[in-house]
């Protein structure tokens, strides 16, 4: 019997979900990706939401509709000043697991993949394809003191 290249493809098991963010100041450029347990990458969707709670709430529900409901999804940014606090503290209060990571370790990583010119979008692919690839500690929200400090 001869299988369809797609339904091969859909007969994957997914390992992972990782949804990449570059945070600005205004807005949120958002991609979606998935593992495979043959180690392959998908990046499967982009879209941009504004940094504010309408964006925060337009996101998840575009995350959710579009991601695996059966396998876990990690959402992973970039330190950002302070513009990524916000989006960060509504996923967890949500419950979903969030990673920030510094921005030396997305531009190293950055550099390892094949791409000249950088932008909003290819920056939230690498942060998607870091996310993927690597196992990531969970972040936790500060104590109100450091908020009161700063």
């Amino acid at each position: 019997m001869l299988y369809s290249f797609k339904k091969i493809k859909s007969m994957r098991r997914i390992l992972r979900q990782s949804v990449g963010i570059d945070v600005a100041q205004r807005e949120l450029v958002v991609q979606i990706g998935r593992l495979y347990e043959d180690l392959s990458t998908e990046l499967y969707a982009n879209r941009c939401f504004s940094n504010t709670g309408k964006g925060f709430v337009s996101l998840v529900q575009w995350v959710l509709k579009l991601a695996e409901p059966t396998v876990s999804i990690r959402y992973v940014m970039e330190a950002t000043g302070v513009y990524h606090e916000s989006l960060a503290c509504y996923l967890v209060d949500h419950g979903y697991a969030v990673s920030i990571i510094l921005p030396n370790k997305i531009s190293n990583y950055f550099r390892t993949l094949s791409v000249k010119t950088i932008t909003d979008k290819s920056a939230s692919e690498a942060i998607a394809l870091f996310g993927l690839e690597r196992n990531l500690e969970d972040w936790k929200r500060p104590k109100p003191v450091f908020k009161y400090l700063r």
